[in-house]
């Protein structure tokens, strides 16, 4: 499988991309809740936790796919019922096209990064485009495309 080869000669360490304080939530907490914090937080995603430890990720794609799509109450359903369980999850030690050839071959715009099985970051689709271009007018296009969801 080919995936995007992001090296200019310049080595970008996670660590020094990831942004580090990272929203989270109980896996007992309604769907209700979680739209009102991605909401007044502006993200993508929630990070499911449970005991300090990930159980799941909650994206826009779960909330159209599995309460939207299927008319449920987001007020009745908890987040455990909806989220994605299996989280593909990165390191703060790793590279950048490390981290992308992850992302890529998984299918997934945001990447969780972990030490031990503490959470301490995340990577988005939209900070590598911000890692790898100082073109405004590019960054701003990856934005968009990353909103855009293909079948």
């Amino acid at each position: 499988m080919c995936f995007p080869n992001f090296s200019l000669g310049i080595v970008i360490m996670i660590e020094n991309l990831m942004t580090r304080s990272v929203i989270t939530l109980p896996s007992h907490a309604s769907v209700y809740e979680a739209v009102k914090l991605m909401n007044e937080n502006k993200i993508g995603c929630l990070i499911v936790v449970y005991n300090g430890e990930i159980v799941g990720i909650l994206t826009e794609r779960d909330l159209l796919e599995r309460v939207l799509e299927k008319c449920r109450d987001p007020k009745e359903i908890s987040v455990s019922q909806i989220m994605t369980e299996h989280v593909i999850v990165g390191k703060p030690n790793m590279e950048l096209s490390e981290a992308t050839r992850i992302m890529f071959e998984n299918g997934v715009k945001k990447l969780p990064i972990i030490k031990g099985k503490n959470l301490v970051g995340i990577v988005t689709l939209t900070d590598i485009a911000r890692a790898m271009s100082t073109d405004k007018e590019t960054v701003e296009l990856i934005k968009k495309l990353s909103n855009m969801h293909t079948l």
